[in-house]
């Protein structure tokens, strides 16, 4: 399994522009193969921080879904980034 988490920040008077303008990525994650979960929201505390976590069966959906990474108009959003992988190893549910 692999999880991609962090967050980017963004303009603090666009931000909730920016979340609502994600909504067809998450909408076309969750749809990919391998997706097991995937969330891009505002944060509660800071006014200019997006949060962003993800999880993938394998780095091979992770990849195939990605491709080029975010378009242009998104990318051009960011001020700072700082989103990282993670391969997971095991699992133990907490429910």
């Amino acid at each position: 399994m692999v999880i991609v988490a962090g967050h980017v920040v963004v303009d603090p008077g666009q931000r909730d522009a920016y979340v609502a303008d994600c909504a067809g990525v998450v909408e076309q994650a969750r749809r990919a193969a391998g997706c097991l979960d995937f969330c891009i929201g505002a944060d509660l505390l800071d006014a200019g921080r997006v949060n962003i976590f993800e999880r993938w069966e394998s780095q091979a959906a992770v990849e195939a879904f990605r491709g080029d990474g975010p378009g242009d108009e998104q990318g051009a959003a960011l001020l700072a980034a700082s989103v990282a992988e993670y391969d997971v190893a095991g699992v133990r549910p907490l429910t």
